[in-house]
């Protein structure tokens, strides 16, 4: 799964560390978020987007499977 992670955060001017703290996660939670190598929970990904002011779906998008 892609993700605007980083952009929306740097944007803030928030660390890894500042956003694991809004979120109560660890920061190499949010590090493998960004990096796609672990997607959050529902309610982890509904966190997320409040903290953005956003939608999941802004946030989040599938990867195109290959043979699509």
């Amino acid at each position: 799964m892609q993700n605007s992670l980083p952009e929306r955060r740097q944007a803030r001017g928030w660390s890894q560390q500042r956003l694991a703290e809004e979120l109560g996660v660890s920061r190499q939670t949010i590090l493998s978020i960004e990096k796609g190598r672990f997607d959050p929970s529902l309610p982890l990904a509904f966190r997320l987007a409040a903290v953005f002011g956003c939608h999941i779906e802004e946030l989040f998008t599938p990867e195109a499977e290959s043979g699509e």
